[in-house]
């Protein structure tokens, strides 16, 4: 068990410390403890009064409304939160190699950079219509993140799509610094009770739990610096193309739709066509190598079958 052995380190540590080697009652150390908390509290003492003081004294009396408490506590509360923002947007321009040029422009002009550029050339039978379709992802500060998104919707002739999104994480960056927090301290008791341990298998067993802690708190400080650059920094998705060209539809009249009808008529006959000139094509070789060897060696069978019941019949008389 873990705890118990952590536990009799840390009460054999206090009563060393406390009795000079030499083992104390519960009397005694329900004393000492109590006089440690009436030092302690004596040390908090003037803390309190000096904080009541600095609190009160030093800072000038001002009327203040509740209005105004509202709104420094709304902006507080505004600066403190955590928010992960996300867009992503489809625009439909000109030329799209122009406009990557602009759109990198515009995030390094408000403190941003590009994270990734993909270039897909799409198909075409025409060379010549053949265009590239640009994705970028861009990081800005989450601060520029909505000037920088107004000036990438002005370069867009149309926008087929158009997506914001954001994440309030706030809740979750202030647990991870308490838990932060509670794992350090934890850390630190460990280590005074490794300092105060007198057999190796119990020092080893602290080292043990203090590794653990260790590895919590890299854990946890990854996980709060993940939030930090994600919330600092916001994403956006830019899908650069080109319009698609538009497909006229027309309604056919009674002349094409008879060319129509002939056209299909034609077609059907000349698979009709196709198919049996496939079928006795392919039933050449079944016919030469299947079908007459058989009927060769039906026609033998069935003549020798009649020749010898020729034979026996033209026998039977002479015997009588």
């Amino acid at each position: 068990m873990k705890s118990p052995i952590i536990l009799l380190l840390a009460l054999l540590s206090f009563s060393l410390s406390c009795g000079g080697g030499a083992a104390d009652s519960p009397r005694n150390v329900s004393s000492k403890t109590a006089s440690s908390n009436n030092v302690a509290e004596q040390i908090e003492a003037p803390d309190k009064e000096s904080t009541k003081s600095l609190r009160y004294d030093s800072v000038p009396q001002q009327k203040v409304s509740l209005t105004d408490v509202d709104k420094v506590g709304a902006t507080a509360e505004a600066v403190e939160r955590k928010i992960i923002r996300n867009a992503e947007i489809t625009m439909e321009v000109g030329s799209t190699t122009d406009t990557q040029h602009k759109v990198t422009s515009i995030a390094e002009a408000n403190g941003g950079f590009v994270v990734t550029s993909e270039a897909k050339q799409r198909e075409n039978v025409d060379p010549a219509q053949r265009t590239l379709d640009i994705k970028l992802v861009v990081r800005v500060p989450s601060t520029q993140f909505g000037v920088t998104f107004d000036e990438i919707k002005k370069l867009a002739s149309n926008m087929p799509q158009e997506n914001v999104s954001g994440q309030d994480v706030t809740e979750e960056f202030i647990d991870l610094e308490a838990r932060i927090k509670t794992q350090k301290a934890l850390e630190l008791q460990f280590l005074e009770i490794m300092r105060q341990a007198n057999k190796v298998a119990d020092a080893l067993e602290v080292q043990r739990q203090i590794a653990d802690v260790r590895t919590d708190i890299e854990k946890l400080e990854g996980r709060k610096r993940f939030l930090e650059n994600r919330a600092s920094l916001s994403t956006i998705t830019v899908n650069i193309q080109t319009p698609k060209p538009a497909i006229a539809v027309t309604v056919p009249g009674f002349g094409q739709n008879l060319r129509d009808a002939v056209s299909d008529s034609i077609g059907i006959a000349s698979e009709l066509v196709l198919f049996f000139m496939r079928f006795v094509i392919l039933m050449i070789p079944i016919l030469i190598f299947i079908v007459l060897p058989s009927g060769l060696v039906a026609r033998y069978l069935v003549r020798r079958a009649k020749r010898v019941r020729l034979a026996q019949a033209l026998a039977t008389p002479a015997a009588e």
